[in-house]
């Protein structure tokens, strides 16, 4: 097996372990519609380091970088998205 290969695989491998490991908090999340352990100002700034990280991959070829980051990029808006709707809802119920 050459070396772009095998940095492939790892890379592959990788990062659908860190997807799989943060399924369960997307889970729980939705589940539970409950986002009080995360901070607002926590989900702008990964939003926003994301976009950044964008400008950094876009020159990569397609790989596994690009799934795991897309990967990021779609759970951490979907984050704010549910924290802005939920905490909403829960500060006008109460």
């Amino acid at each position: 097996m050459d070396n772009q290969t095998l940095q492939n695989v790892a890379g592959s491998i990788s990062s659908l372990l860190f997807i799989t490991a943060n399924l369960p908090m997307l889970v729980k999340a939705y589940r539970t519609r409950n986002l009080r352990s995360y901070s607002l100002t926590n989900m702008v700034l990964i939003n926003v380091g994301n976009l950044l990280y964008w400008l950094y991959i876009a020159h990569f070829p397609p790989g596994p970088i690009w799934l795991l980051h897309s990967f990021y990029t779609v759970t951490s808006a979907v984050m704010l998205v549910w924290y802005l709707r939920y905490e909403r809802c829960r500060r006008i119920a109460s």
